[in-house]
């Protein structure tokens, strides 16, 4: 698979890195010094590769979006802080037929993450006295807060709990990422909580939803591409 990286920050080099480790082959790198690019000066780099990657910056997804579609390379978009863009960014992949995978985090352990959420929030939702809350930490460079991850939680945990799950969000030194969710009562406590050890999971994640989009039309959650691969080992 030839794979055009978009963004050359740390996650960037980590996919460049996992990529090499697994035999595909990195094409063309947009960094910063593209930015001035119009789209179809964008698109124009982007030709010819198998599948492209975007880690870059949440004001850029839009315009990095529209370039790769017209292109009709598959995109794996995972930047975090456009979830507000997101019904923009659908009627763009669906105006050039295109391909997207997108998701609040591109770890195989947070996406089951999510599903020890989900079935943890529908069994404490069930007893009375039980309070859910949230919280995450991050290096001081992410901009976005609280995290997409935390959002998607809170999003699941509120399908079982009404009212505001609170969320807290620490922002400091180079903590790859942490998430926690609790449910309190007067008696006990009981926390779940993923750690990252490193961005690798992300890059690894990044490149099986990559593989998985080759030859599919439409916009998709990396729920999705996870949702095939559990059904694949399903006795």
């Amino acid at each position: 698979m030839r794979v055009a990286l978009i963004g050359n920050g740390a996650m960037g080099h980590m996919v460049a890195a996992e990529a090499h480790k697994r035999g595909d082959e990195i094409g063309v790198v947009i960094t910063s010094a593209d930015k001035d690019l119009t789209i179809d000066q964008l698109a124009d780099k982007l030709r010819g590769h198998d599948a492209a990657i975007d880690f870059s910056s949440g004001d850029a997804v839009l315009k990095n979006i529209e370039a790769v579609v017209r292109t009709q390379v598959p995109l794996v978009e995972g930047t975090t802080g456009w979830k507000d863009k997101e019904a923009e960014a659908k009627q763009i992949v669906s105006e050039h037929n295109g391909a997207l995978v997108y998701g609040a985090n591109f770890s195989i352990g947070v996406n089951l993450f999510y599903r020890l959420t989900e079935h943890a929030a529908n069994l404490f939702a069930a007893v009375e006295g039980y309070d859910p809350f949230i919280e995450e930490a991050h290096h001081n460079r992410k901009k976005d807060l609280p995290s997409g991850t935390a959002l998607k939680l809170r999003e699941i945990m509120s399908e079982h709990f009404a009212g505001n799950i609170s969320t807290a969000s620490t922002r400091a030194g180079h903590i790859p990422g942490t998430h926690r969710i609790g449910f309190d009562s007067e008696p006990d406590q009981v926390l779940l909580t993923h750690t990252a050890r490193s961005r690798q999971g992300f890059a690894s994640g990044a490149l099986v939803a990559a593989h998985w989009i080759i030859g599919r039309t439409g916009m998709f959650e990396f729920s999705q591409v996870i949702d095939e691969i559990l059904k694949r080992r399903s006795p």
